[in-house]
């Protein structure tokens, strides 16, 4: 999972904010996973390993909760986020190798180009299914007042829908546009659909005999019955 920590995540138009909504619906997503190995990358200006590539959930969503906005200089390097991410599934021997990339703004920072970073993905193996999130038309930011204090400002969404299109198709995946909390948990649902993958388990079973215990109160009866059969209980004809 590749994850958008810029600021202009912080906006209103989802419940409570874009950014902690996409922060639950990704530990949800986790949370419902069995035998796939999933790891974190985060981005704004530049893309940093969060989690490296693990079955251990619990781990991982601890990290998915220490990720905040700010941690990292401000910006969308989305070139920049999908090269770590491939990068960090280049040697994994698995059947599915996904790429979850979401983001609500354009590339603007980094010096590798999404279509690019696409490319090199789509020669490993790697699908990508990335995830613009965002209303249509206006949103609700908070931002700095100039006389000091917080202020709710009306924005223009602008997602660079186009460009994620192509990212997905060169690589073999989908795009998808989210534009409320409940909407994006579906995309997450209908990607874990797409990507299902038979495995072949081993079970092993261990088995304790407890019949003795039965059988010789069993036998004792049975000797029971057929020597009162044929004495006190003998029947005539």
């Amino acid at each position: 999972m590749a994850l958008d920590t810029s600021t202009s995540m912080r906006a209103q138009d989802f419940d409570p904010n874009r950014f902690e909504a996409a922060r639950d619906v990704a530990a949800e997503f986790v949370r419902n996973r069995l035998s796939d190995r999933v790891g974190l990358v985060v981005f704004a200006a530049n893309a940093y390993t969060q989690a490296p590539i693990t079955l251990d959930y619990s781990f991982l969503m601890d990290m998915i909760r220490e990720v905040e906005i700010g941690m990292i200089e401000d910006g969308t390097a989305i070139g920049t986020a999908l090269a770590m991410a491939t990068n960090r599934l280049k040697d994994t021997e698995a059947e599915s190798k996904v790429i979850i990339l979401l983001t609500d703004g354009q590339n603007n920072r980094g010096e590798v180009d999404p279509v690019t970073a696409a490319e090199v993905a789509e020669t490993m193996g790697v699908r990508v299914y990335p995830i613009g999130v965002g209303t249509r038309g206006k949103a609700p930011f908070v931002v700095d007042s100039p006389f000091g204090g917080k202020q709710r400002r009306m924005m223009n969404v602008e997602i660079n829908e186009e460009m994620l299109k192509e990212v997905a198709n060169i690589t073999g995946g989908r795009y998808f546009r989210a534009t409320d909390k409940e909407a994006l948990r579906k995309v997450y649902e209908e990607i874990s659909e797409l990507e299902k993958t038979k495995i072949q388990e081993k079970v092993y079973t261990n088995y304790t005999e407890r019949y003795a215990r039965f059988l010789w109160p069993a036998l004792i009866l049975a000797l029971l019955d057929v020597l009162l059969s044929t004495t006190l209980l003998r029947r005539f004809p």
